[in-house]
């Protein structure tokens, strides 16, 4: 019986390697091809018209007008908590509220020293709230939280990230909408962005959440 050498046994080790790395590209581009069959449905490009109301968000800065009551009007920031103080208002949630519903309670506040207070409470600085902001994920130039706007589109979207890296699969992108139970809906960066495909630019919802993967070529 022949004993190997140190130089067969480790050419004998190679090829281990290199078929242990085969079989993992032979499961990997499996998988690929198994998730590109059951790809998820192209985003809508349109969205219903439905009546937008932005609400209060921590983060978020008001301005509160008390007329004929200049010392109580003021810019207030909206704490992490979603509470507010004020002059003779302590700690008022104001977080995932109406600005109008928040201007009417400060006035329930502050009637018990002011007689018949009109108050004008108006959004100066916006974050929203955490549930209505659209996420940027991955291979976005600069990966954020974004406040939604009415009528926001993808397009509008990408502007605000600085686009895509060159490391990005755009068009293997998804998008989360949060507000449909998560479903999940395919998006074209790469058409939109790089081969000015404008039917690739879709309406985006609060809560969305996008993820834009890394290419492996």
């Amino acid at each position: 019986m022949r004993v190997k050498t140190m130089s067969e046994k480790g050419v004998g080790t190679g090829r281990l390697r290199a078929f242990g790395m085969f079989y993992f590209l032979v499961v990997l581009f499996g998988l690929a091809g198994c998730s590109n069959s059951h790809s998820p449905p192209p985003a809508p490009s349109t969205i219903p018209a439905a009546q937008y109301t932005y609400l209060i968000g921590a983060g978020d800065t008001l301005s509160v007008i008390v007329w004929r009551n200049p010392d109580l009007s003021m810019s207030i920031p909206v704490r992490p908590d979603g509470k507010i103080t004020m002059p003779l208002v302590e700690d008022l949630p104001v977080a995932g509220k109406d600005p109008t519903v928040v201007a009417r309670e400060i006035e329930t506040a502050l009637s018990k020293y002011i007689r018949d207070p009109v108050v004008t409470v108006v959004v100066t600085a916006t974050v929203g709230p955490y549930n209505q902001q659209i996420r940027v994920i991955g291979q976005a130039t600069k990966p954020q939280a974004l406040s939604y706007r009415e009528n926001m589109t993808l397009l509008d979207v990408m502007i605000a990230v600085g686009g895509i890296t060159d490391f990005a699969d755009g068009n293997h992108s998804n998008l989360v909408r949060t507000s449909e139970g998560n479903k999940l809906y395919r998006i074209r960066l790469d058409d939109l962005l790089r081969n000015g495909d404008i039917s690739a630019n879709v309406a985006v919802k609060p809560g969305d959440v996008l993820i834009i993967p890394q290419t492996w070529f």
